[in-house]
């Protein structure tokens, strides 16, 4: 079976493969092997080194630290994240329609802006909104995050209205749709379906992308693992820095699954047969169905 992007590997390929993996997996579990001793002979592993988790030190109890991780840390992560996505989106949305302007001359400011907000580094987006509009740190990292995301959101929808096929957009013309209905009502609904797991993949990086407001003073997940390392010691860095790894893992494995999900449901969409009752449905009243021979096939019958 062939794919969109390649073939399917033939019998030397799919061996080349399965060498190639069982050669990686062990490469990677004597790298896993070297890595964990090297962590137990500086005594990452001791108890004493991970007790913050449930019975840290300075009078604090376990609820206060996970409360500073959960609430605090990833509320604020989530808060920034889910104010830029939907702001990305519709920005992003409309530079792609707008791209989508017949004339070069209306089109080129949309061009201009696309190229320019992803050609620059998110950081340096969020210190500008920083240091040169004197946002407070929240606004400055959704400022950044909504700047870049809005050029690669709009990319990914006009690479999926680029990938329809011409016809459609002529067939909507033809029974007298004006650009703008074609556009809008035919192709803009099948191309977001078609890109929805690259759109949910960037979604991803977008919430990644939110500890970057670290440097600038936002306090998010990875601020307060910071503070937290501060406050009870250096001894704590590893099992902190290993819970906020879990965290953001968690939820961007999360969200990557739900973008797999959503694209193998739109390959089996796109991929099933019509149901034979729903065609023949479809038939005018008094059709023969055709058997593959050519002739009339009786034994379904008329419609």
């Amino acid at each position: 079976m062939s794919s969109v992007l390649y073939d399917a590997p033939g019998p030397v390929a799919r061996r080349r493969e399965l060498w190639g993996s069982i050669a990686g997996s062990v490469l990677i579990l004597v790298g896993m092997f070297f890595a964990v001793r090297y962590a137990a002979g500086r005594g990452v592993f001791q108890l004493d080194r991970w007790d913050v988790l449930w019975d840290p030190p300075k009078n604090q109890s376990a609820a206060t630290v996970w409360r500073s991780l959960i609430v605090q840390g990833l509320g604020a992560t989530l808060r920034a994240a889910a104010l830029a996505a939907p702001l990305a989106l519709g920005l992003g949305l409309l530079l792609a329609l707008w791209r989508r302007v017949p004339n070069v001359w209306l089109r080129a400011p949309a061009i201009a802006v696309v190229e320019v907000a992803r050609g620059l580094p998110v950081l340096l987006v969020m210190l500008f909104g920083w240091l040169g509009f004197n946002m407070q740190p929240f606004a400055a990292v959704v400022f950044g995050l909504t700047l870049y995301n809005m050029a690669i959101f709009a990319e990914i929808l006009r690479a999926g209205l680029a990938a329809l096929p011409r016809g459609q957009a002529e067939a909507s013309l033809a029974i007298g749709m004006t650009r703008w209905q074609t556009l809008v009502l035919v192709e803009l609904p099948q191309a977001v379906r078609t890109m929805t797991p690259s759109l949910i993949a960037q979604l991803v990086v977008l919430l990644k992308d939110s500890s970057l407001g670290f440097i600038i003073g936002y306090v998010e997940l990875l601020r307060v693992i910071q503070r937290n390392t501060q406050f009870f010691g250096a001894q704590y860095t590893v099992a902190l820095f290993v819970v906020g790894a879990a965290v953001y893992l968690a939820i961007n494995i999360s969200l990557s699954q739900l973008a797999v999900r959503v694209q193998r449901r739109g390959s089996r969409r796109t991929a099933g047969k019509i149901d034979q009752n729903d065609a023949a449905a479809e038939l005018p009243s008094g059709a023969v169905v055709l058997d593959p021979s050519g002739g009339p096939d009786l034994g379904r019958g008329r419609i």
